[in-house]
């Protein structure tokens, strides 16, 4: 409950309104495409390094702490 209080962003997010927009047919589809996409796959997303390198980037450019950054 503290967070909430501390935090504006958590705060927003508790109070936002539930999502209303109706799911289109193409809503669907879509979702069905994409958990063939998966199974096809057996489960397994896109490895993160060929995610960064469709943008010039590596792992390393990313550290995991802070102590690496320096």
């Amino acid at each position: 409950m503290e967070f909430l209080l501390l935090n504006p962003v958590a705060h927003a997010v508790a109070l936002a309104p539930d999502d209303d927009e109706p799911v289109t047919d193409e809503d669907q589809r879509r979702l069905r495409e994409g958990r063939d996409w998966f199974a096809n796959r057996q489960g397994r997303g896109t490895p993160m390094e060929d995610v960064l390198a469709e943008f010039g980037l590596k792992p390393e450019d990313f550290p995991m702490s802070l102590d690496d950054a320096q």
